[in-house]
């Protein structure tokens, strides 16, 4: 699994890119055979006026389906970062799910599915 960070309007300091991998990697191991890449941008919204403007947008690009994009703002930047890796192993784990169930039913006939005898 690729995993490239970016940052603007700041720099990226080794404690960030610490735990945008810890968090990844926690969210995104039991997906990790499907991901292909995974994007990460960082910004601050705001600048120096502060807030609630720390923004992660995480990017996860899957092998033969839709790309999962999530974003989270919050005033502390770990926070946005943990939040959003959360809801991005979810949602991942979520379409991978849902394509199992797809392929599984796809190869019984119409009527199996309403009897409910799986053949």
């Amino acid at each position: 699994m690729q995993v490239k960070i970016l940052a603007r309007s700041f720099s990226l300091t080794n404690a960030l890119r610490s735990h945008i991998q810890r968090r990844l990697c926690y969210a995104l191991t039991s997906s990790r055979d499907s991901i292909q890449r995974v994007m990460v941008r960082l910004s601050d919204i705001n600048g120096p006026r502060g807030g609630s403007d720390k923004r992660c947008h995480i990017h996860v690009v899957l092998e033969g389906l839709p790309d999962v994009v999530v974003e989270d703002t919050e005033s502390d930047l770990y926070a946005a970062i943990s939040r959003a890796g959360a809801r991005a192993g979810r949602a991942v784990a979520r379409r991978l799910r849902r394509r199992r169930v797809m392929d599984r039913t796809r190869g019984l006939p119409a009527n199996a599915l309403l009897l409910g005898d799986g053949t």
